[in-house]
Parts: C-alpha cells; sequence; structure tokens
C-alpha cells in the first residue's frame, strides 16, 4: 500500500499501515545521530527538557553533508539505525512516533514500537542526494557543536519511505 502521511504523526494515523507499506511523508521532522541520542538522553537522566517536543515526533538517523550552493541541506542518507538502539525505547516510551533509518532493529527496540502503537521506517541508503531534494528547509536546532551530527528541524515534502516495522511489531527484516 501507498500512504501519504502528515507529520508530526498522530499514532493513530500510522495504526492501519503494515511493513512493508510505502509512505511519503509531509511535514516536520528531526535529525539526531548517535551523539545527539546521547546528549539528549544525559539531559533526560539531569530531568532536562529535550530540545523538541518528543511527543508525535520523527527522528531521522543522518548526518547530512554541507549543503552545496542554493541547496537547503546536503545529502541526507539514512545512517545505520542500530547505533541508536540504546536510546531509541526510552524516546518511544516518551511520545516518539517513528524513527527513520537503515537496517535492522534490536528485540528491545521492536518491543519498545509495540508497546507505544509506533514506527520504524527505513529510507534508502544510497540515496542521499535525491533525499536531500524532499527537504524544503532545515533549522538547528540544537548542538550545533557536533557539526553534522547536530539536532535539525526540517520541513519536507513527500519523503520516501517504507514502513520496516509496525505497530504490532510485523518486522520486514524478519518476515
Amino acid at each position: 500500500m501507498e500512504r501519504h502521511i502528515t507529520v508530526p504523526v498522530v499514532k493513530e494515523e500510522i495504526q492501519d499501515l503494515r511493513a512493508g507499506d510505502y509512505v511519503y511523508l509531509t511535514g516536520v521532522i528531526y535529525t539526531a545521530r548517535d551523539a545527539a541520542h546521547k546528549r539528549m538522553n544525559e539531559m533526560l537522566e539531569r530531568a532536562e527538557e529535550l530540545p523538541f517536543d518528543i511527543k508525535d515526533a520523527v527522528i531521522y538517523y543522518v548526518g547530512p553533508t554541507p549543503a552545496a550552493p542554493n541547496h537547503v541541506f546536503g545529502s541526507a542518507g539514512p545512517t545505520t539505525s542500530m547505533r541508536m538502539d540504546a536510546y531509541a525505547p526510552r524516546l518511544y516510551d516518551l511520545g516518539l512516533s517513528v524513527s527513520i533509518g537503515k537496517g535492522y532493529r534490536t528485540q528491545a527496540v521492536v518491543d519498545a514500537i509495540k508497546r507505544n502503537h509506533a514506527a520504524y521506517m527505513v529510507a534508502i541508503g544510497g540515496a542521499g542526494a535525491l533525499l536531500s531534494q524532499c527537504i524544503k528547509k532545515a533549522e538547528l536546532v540544537a548542538f550545533e557543536e557536533l557539526g553534522p551530527e547536530a539536532v535539525y528541524r526540517l520541513e519536507v515534502v513527500d519523503f520516501p519511505v517504507t514502513l520496516a516495522i509496525d505497530g504490532e511489531g510485523h518486522n520486514l527484516y524478519e518476515e
């Protein structure tokens, strides 16, 4: 099935999606890789507020290349998701709706997705230049000193992903 979804994603909107569905996201997504996830986890440990509202949010695991002249964002290919697996269950439990990356996830993440009726989507690795064309605006949100691993707020239009793990735990990497 092919679906167009506006983000941030209210979880009820993704409940009828199934692993293998093609999805086009339009709206706001946030970037965060391992260094940013580590920082956010440290903030939570200190009972500090995260740099963006995690409830119903979408996080894209990406570290872009520098933007070319007249481009909003650099090449935006997905990062291996497993590197965020130590932090992802906590973020899902706090209200994260969707994470986007590439590759399989640990059982702890699959369990958190099921428990929270959330989703894991994958973007095409190696297609970063094409994916960046879907990014219409980029704004630095936090951790500027991390360079490409800083957190950005992206406005995207028809950002193409495939649902890899749905809210019932169906997993493309196992089926």
